[in-house]
This record gives structure tokens, sequence and C-alpha cells, in this order.
């Protein structure tokens, strides 16, 4: 059994639909453009599942944004939220056949409401939505956004996350590690020590910072403003980088992004009344089979920069940019709205 790389062919991919009852209430077409957005792109290369509390206003929402139906399904669910990385199966691959893994999701470690969220998977699987054999995990706190795969045995994670509060307590970093390897029959696991952001819920998931474009390249975030509150946070995380090895003992080739300009919520002050920063990044981008779609965020240099780096990672596929300035807004990007699905 392996844990496949993102960079790995494809079957389909899923989207979770925002709805009036989530976060999203007060800004919610402009987040429900995006969706389709992302949705259009998607569906136009693979076939897309949209999980949905009300799938009949979602079909209209897509009608209405000009997306064709004719690659999307539609599966009808209640949802406390929408992001689909951190719910969705991770999904493993044994003998040919999908080993569709539940791992437990506890709102990033009860921050948020997750009760209608962590039942989704069974949900699909359940109805036939998803084929493969189901694999209840779900005494073990996991996000999809908080681990990366090279297809090979390697584990890139962070220990911010995984060793953070109201996961796994019970259990020490080398105890986490082991059940890692359990699970994904990894050979090994990297942890990065350095991952935060301004502004993220997650407490560092590994998707926001540093990404497997290769078995032997990371994409990351780079940080060269030293004025910027990320500098030292992103320099450690470079230079643990640098010291990692591939599986054959050799330095990884590293490309890296550069930092968005600095985003604010105005809306979210903290005690001394500065405006809350917000997690934007260029790392949270979804590799698909023929194209990758980036996050983009009104900074015309930097989603310029970051396109053509990411055009060296993956020079053999179509880099799309898709504007998440609103997604950041609710603290996460475009890889955590998606799960893809191996073949």
């Amino acid at each position: 059994m392996i844990l496949p790389a993102e960079f790995d062919a494809q079957d389909f991919v899923q989207l979770t639909w925002p709805h009036r009852d989530t976060d999203w209430a007060y800004i919610y077409n402009k987040v429900v453009d995006c969706y389709c957005n992302m949705a259009r792109e998607i569906a136009k290369r693979e076939p897309l599942l949209i999980v949905a509390q009300h799938p009949t206003e979602v079909v209209e929402e897509l009608k209405e944004h000009n997306v064709p139906l004719t690659n999307i399904r539609m599966f009808g669910c209640k949802t406390n939220d929408t992001w689909a990385r951190d719910h969705g199966f991770i999904t493993c691959l044994h003998n040919g056949q999908k080993v569709l893994m539940d791992f437990q999701f506890n709102g990033w470690g009860m921050k948020f409401a997750s009760n209608h969220d962590n039942q989704i998977n069974r949900n699909l699987h359940e109805a036939g939505a998803i084929e493969g054999i189901y694999t209840n995990c779900l005494d073990f706190v996991l996000e999809g956004g908080s681990i990366e795969s090279d297809g090979k045995g390697t584990i890139l994670t962070t220990t911010p996350c995984l060793m953070a509060p109201n996961r796994n307590d019970v259990m020490n970093k080398a105890e986490i590690e082991i059940q890692l390897c359990q699970f994904f029959n990894a050979e090994r696991v990297l942890w990065l020590d350095h991952s935060w952001l301004a502004g993220d819920d997650t407490d560092g998931h590994v998707d926001t910072v540093a990404r497997f474009c290769s078995v032997d390249t990371i994409a990351y975030v780079q940080c060269l403003d030293q004025n910027d509150e990320h500098y030292a946070e992103l320099h450690a995380m470079e230079e643990e980088l640098k010291a990692f090895r591939t599986l054959d003992g050799k330095p990884y080739n590293l490309i890296p992004l550069p930092m968005p300009r600095a985003i604010y919520d105005e809306d979210e002050v903290d005690e001394c009344g500065n405006p809350q920063r917000l997690p934007a990044t260029y790392a949270n981008f979804l590799i698909m089979n023929s194209a990758v779609l980036m996050p983009t965020y009104g900074d015309e240099s930097n989603d310029k920069l970051a396109t053509s780096q990411l055009q060296k990672a993956f020079p053999e596929k179509e880099i799309i940019g898709i504007n998440c300035e609103i997604l950041v807004r609710q603290h996460g990007s475009l890889h955590c709205c998606t799960m893809q699905y191996p073949k």
C-alpha cells in the first residue's frame, strides 16, 4: 500500500460547496464566484465531485456562472464548512484498489464545529458516491493539508501542526511518526519545525508552506523581506529544507515561491486594534493531471513570479491562476478547498 503523490495520476477532484449557514455568509456571493471559477477549471480537465448541503441551489449557481455540468457530479449532505482537503478521504492504493482512509476531522483541534463535516466521508461511501475499501481511522486526528507524500514512501509534515493541542495529545512525536508510517506504509517522515503563517487556523499545515512537485523537487514559500514578521520563521524553514535529503541521499531541488503582498482583514483586530493579517500563500496550489491551479491575490508582480516559478516545477503542465483573495478571508486558500482522488 502507498499514499500516492498529488502529482501522480488522478481520477477526480472533490469540492465541498459553501452555503449561507457557514462562515461564508457575509461574503457568500463573492465566495460562490470563486468556487465557480475553481469548478470551471477543474471540470474542464477532470471529473469533479461537488458535496453540497443544497445541491439544487449549487446547480443553479453553476449555470448562472456558465459552468458546464457535463463533467460534474453532485452529492447532497449536511456540512459545517467547505475545507475538503481536511475532511476528505486520504486515499491510498493497494493492489490496484483505492483504500479510502477516513481520519477524524475535529475542526483543527476543536477550534470550529465539525460534526457534519466529519461524517461526509461515510455518507459518500455508504451512498456509493466514492468507490473503494473504506478504512475507519477515526481514532486518529489527521487533516489532508497537514501531510505531503512523494508517492515513494516519504511523508512531509510539520511539528507545530501534528503536535498541536487537541489533535492526538496522548501521543508523543515518535509515536505519531510510527503511526503515520503504519497508516501509509511509509519509510520515513520529514518534519518541518517551522511553518507559521500569520492568521493560519491550522497550526501550520504543510500545504501552506512546502509542497512536493516531484520525488526530488519541493516548492516552498520564501520570505526575503527582513522586516516582514515571517522572515525568521520562513528562513529557518528554508534551512530545514536545504538539510533534507531524498531517499537516495541527494539534496532536494528547491523552488522558492514569493510571499504575496500582505493582506489584512480590517474586520478582525487584535487587542491593540491592529487588523489581522491573512495567510495568503502561493504554496496552496492544486496539482492536476494536465494543469496546476494556483491561487493569486491581485498582486500582479508576485502573481506573475509565482506562476513562472511553478512552471519550472511543472514544465509539462499548464499553470492556471485563480483569484483567491476572498478565500483567505476565512484563512484558507485553493488547495484547502479541494481533495484529489488517485487513479
